[in-house]
C-alpha cells in the first residue's frame, strides 16, 4: 500500500509540471484560471494521499480550507475576467 501511495504522489507531482507551465505561459487569462484551479485540485489530492500515507486525520481540515480558498479564487478570477471588477461599488452617494 505504501508503494502505491508513493507512486500516486509522484504521478500527481509530475502531472503538475505542465499545468504550472500553462499557468505561467498560458496564452489567455482563462487558461491561467483553469490551470490555477487544476493546481488546487492536485494539491488537495496530494494532501489527501499524504494524509492516508502517514495515517492521520490532521490534514483533513487543511484539505477543506484549501478547497474553499480554491473555489473562492476561481470565482473571483472568473468574475474579474468577465467584468473587469470583482466588487461592484456604488459611487452615487
Amino acid at each position: 500500500m505504501t508503494t502505491f501511495m508513493t507512486g500516486a504522489i509522484v504521478v500527481i507531482c509530475l502531472s503538475m509540471i505542465p499545468v504550472i507551465y500553462r499557468m505561467v505561459k498560458g496564452p489567455s487569462s482563462s487558461d491561467r484560471v483553469v490551470a490555477l484551479d487544476s493546481i488546487g485540485v492536485s494539491l488537495i489530492s496530494l494532501i489527501g494521499l499524504f494524509s492516508i500515507l502517514v495515517e492521520t486525520t490532521f490534514f483533513l481540515e487543511i484539505i477543506l480550507l484549501l478547497a474553499i480558498l480554491s473555489f473562492i479564487g476561481t470565482v473571483a478570477f472568473s468574475k474579474f475576467i468577465e467584468k473587469g471588477d470583482i466588487i461592484k461599488r456604488d459611487n452615487s452617494r
